[in-house]
């Protein structure tokens, strides 16, 4: 039997949903390579079979309900960015003390739903963060998901979102199901995407639907699993779905204190410090209207231009060169100004 019959085979059996023939023509063409000489195409047609059957234990057939219950998954898993345990805790945050202690309290309910079930109270699940950018909203949640040492997932709005009618209520079904069942986090990131005021000037009620779609998801969400939203748009939500945050923090720029925070927090565990209290006083004046983020990557960029100038200058001292540090501040205030 030559090459195109067994190819014709495997076609015929793989179209027919006969996993028994198709298992047995398989193997035939893996022998058949090898008597050909061909061994690494023998060999890589024999690793995909091990492959196949390790990550199902059998070959699915086409139509059946571990068929679509497999492509169900995977549709649902692709609306998501990323699925996480994170090891950040509270000390890892620096934002305004009022919020942090929001935020401890958001923590401490949901440590202890079992005590307010007893009591007949709620339990504290959906929060809104919204700010500023690089003011602390993504890793704020990362610090929920640490403290209750939950899984996060982290919505992919791209992939949720769809010019299909229905289709973006129907991910966002798929994604808060998901949640439920798992007693997870869902993070949603440039949440006013999707909570849009509903213009009832619109041709078509696509958003109307969507919005609609969220509020009745958040009526029904399980209080074991948490939705935690962000945006730098508050303004752009609609009404009724603040309305149903349970806890709506807003982020803002680091004031001194917490600047000079920032930059101990950064350096704790480094090995570079600031040469002085003058020269730190100097950049903190210098850094305000920066957000946390900014700041903290100019520092760390400032740690690795010293570096690579005391190398070259053959002379490590392990403080920062604060000239350079200044630098790279002004550079980052002319490139948000663009």
């Amino acid at each position: 039997m030559g090459q195109i019959d067994h190819i014709k085979k495997i076609a015929r059996y793989g179209l027919e949903n006969d996993r028994e023939s198709l298992l047995k023509s398989l193997n035939e063409f893996i022998e058949f390579f090898r008597e050909s000489k061909k061994v690494n195409l023998a060999l890589q047609l024999q690793s995909l079979l091990k492959e196949s059957n390790r990550n199902s234990g059998n070959l699915t057939k086409v139509g059946s309900d571990h068929y679509f219950n497999q492509q169900n998954e995977r549709e649902t898993n692709d609306l998501f960015i990323d699925k996480l345990k994170s090891d950040y805790r509270l000390g890892n945050l620096v934002i305004d003390p009022e919020v942090k202690n929001e935020l401890i309290y958001f923590i401490k309910e949901n440590n202890s739903i079992d005590l307010l079930q007893k009591f007949e109270l709620p339990v504290s699940n959906k929060l809104l963060l919204h700010g500023p950018s690089g003011c602390g909203k993504t890793l704020a949640s990362y610090v929920i998901a640490g403290e209750l040492n939950k899984t996060m997932y982290v919505v992919n709005l791209g992939a949720i979102v769809s010019s299909k009618l229905g289709e973006t209520s129907k991910n966002l079904t798929k994604v808060f199901k998901k949640a439920a069942l798992e007693d997870s986090i869902i993070f949603i990131d440039e949440f006013d995407s999707l909570g849009k005021i509903r213009d009832y000037n619109q041709d078509h009620g696509e958003m109307k639907r969507v919005v609609n779609t969220i509020l009745q998801l958040f009526d029904y969400l399980p209080q074991s699993s948490i939705v935690i939203a962000a945006t730098n748009q508050e303004n752009m939500i609609d009404e009724a779905l603040l309305r149903r945050f349970d806890v709506n923090l807003e982020f803002s720029l680091p004031n001194k204190s917490q600047i000079e925070e920032l930059i101990q927090l950064t350096l704790k565990k480094g090995d570079f410090k600031i040469p002085s209290k003058t020269a730190l006083n100097k950049i903190i004046r210098q850094c305000e209207t920066l957000s946390y983020y900014s700041i903290q990557k100019t520092l760390i960029n400032a740690i690795k231009r010293t570096l690579f100038k005391q190398l070259d200058d053959k002379k490590l001292e392990h403080k920062i060169n604060i000239s350079v540090w200044s630098e790279l501040i002004e550079l980052e205030k002319k490139a948000l100004k663009k």
